[in-house]
């Protein structure tokens, strides 16, 4: 849901540029990450829609009037009269944009999270709650602000692997475990909906789709399924790759998913019948992570082969080969314009690329020789990149120099998991130290 709202005053269907089908949108709101604008109307048969305007090239020194005029002149469902309106809300995503940008990050909590190493960790939409799991096989729901432990969710038999909140919904949350299975549960009581049965070996990816109906899980029997969370059914068996599926991304439309696996191959699918698109080959070794943009009509893989490959998802053909790390890529990760992309690599470094060129924007040199960088990810406002590295620290980089700007010092032995917030100002990493860390923005 959208962060901030400007109510339009006026009734449906009164506005000056309307069509036959659509009446002037009734509300019109902001999303923040990437930057966009909502709008909500009402057809002539009383159906309620949504519609979005992308701005995911917005920048802070954006002229603000010309972007008024040319939503307006472009969209019917906003009429003359709302131009201030609109323009309000464009000061307060350019804002949003500003956010956070010179404060440093200051340690906010230690959670001595589980008896045994962590494997985990992940925020819900707000931030206000995050999840973590263990080879204690438990997952554990906690509080961001007070620290204080939620929910324990028990039940799985062996290590709690993956997990997953349903963003930006937040009321569910899944776990997937090497005893084979992945349960849903409910984030605010723990209850158990559903324990999804039918892999053959650990699973150790999965996702909800955006719309928060379908979940995806990969495993280390070379399959992916779908499950409908509202039955517990499973919906599709992805098979085709002929080795173990290690990283699953939904678009963000939800249509799509895209599996990397060590047999060193991508492969996109069809979610509504579970059909291979296409399959991405290129890799000469395993693929290690996968990601769609956010418009969905790109992806990218890293793999061990010391590449990072970009592809069209229309036509199943490699764009670029991003070349440069002298060691495995571990994890590759999209801004959410799309218009970079940062890699990580058992090199101790992290590489930015600019999409449309493939050239290399900046190198993040830092980490300790021998420390790789398993986990990397760009705060929302697309300004910084956080990288976790078995150097025991975690680093804060800005993108244009690949300047160091920070280090998270403290955890006592690698740092596998970090993640930003939806506002981008607190950050969460997990360590094999059996420790959390919340960071806050100061």
């Amino acid at each position: 849901t959208p962060c901030h709202t400007v109510r339009l005053a006026g009734s449906a269907g009164n506005g000056a540029n309307t069509t036959a089908e659509e009446d002037e949108a009734q509300k019109i709101s902001a999303g923040y990450y990437p930057p966009g604008v909502i709008l909500e109307y009402e057809t002539r048969d009383k159906v309620r829609q949504q519609k979005d305007i992308d701005l995911l090239n917005l920048t802070p020194d954006a002229d603000v009037e010309v972007l008024v005029n040319t939503i307006v002149g472009a969209e019917s469902l906003i009429s003359e009269s709302r131009k201030p309106q609109l323009r309000r809300l464009l000061y307060k995503l350019i804002e949003k944009l500003e956010t956070n940008e010179n404060n440093d990050f200051y340690l906010f909590k230690i959670l001595r999270a589980h008896i045994l190493p962590l494997t985990n960790c992940a925020f819900n939409k707000s931030g206000d709650k995050f999840i973590t799991g263990s080879y204690d096989r438990t997952c554990k729901v906690w509080n961001t602000e007070s620290g204080e432990e939620l929910l324990t969710l028990e039940g799985h038999r062996n290590v709690v692997y993956a997990i997953a909140f349903n963003n930006p919904f937040g009321d569910k949350i899944i776990t997937g475990s090497f005893d084979k299975t992945c349960k849903l549960w409910n984030a605010e009581n723990g209850d158990l909906y559903h324990t999804y049965r039918g892999h053959a070996t650990e699973i150790v990816c999965l996702s909800f789709n955006p719309q928060g109906t379908v979940v995806a899980t990969g495993s280390m029997d070379n399959t992916a399924r779908l499950w409908d969370v509202e039955t517990g059914e499973c919906l599709h068996m992805l098979m085709g790759h002929t080795a173990e599926i290690v990283s699953l991304n939904f678009d963000t439309q939800g249509g799509k998913i895209i599996t990397g696996s060590f047999d060193h191959t991508v492969k996109i699918w069809d979610v509504r019948n579970g059909r291979c698109i296409h399959t991405l080959a290129g890799h000469h070794g395993e693929i290690s992570s996968t990601q769609f943009n956010y418009a969905g009509d790109l992806c990218i893989s890293g793999s061990i082969d010391r590449t990072c490959k970009v592809w069209d998802v229309a036509s199943g053909q490699c764009i670029h080969t991003l070349r440069g790390h002298n060691d495995e890529i571990l994890d590759v990760c999209f801004d959410f314009t799309g218009s970079k992309l940062v890699s990580a690599s058992a090199d101790a470094t992290s590489r930015v690329f600019n999409t449309m060129t493939g050239a290399c924007q900046a190198i993040l040199v830092g980490h300790e020789p021998g420390g790789e960088i398993s986990k990397v990810c760009f705060n929302p406002q697309g300004s910084r990149i956080l990288t976790a590295s078995s150097d025991k620290t975690a680093r804060l980089w800005e993108i244009e120099t690949g300047g160091c700007m920070q280090i998270l010092e403290g955890h006592t032995d690698e740092i596998f998991s970090c993640a930003f917030n939806y506002e981008g100002d607190t950050v969460i990493t997990g360590s094999k130290d059996n420790t959390c860390r919340i960071w806050r923005c100061s």
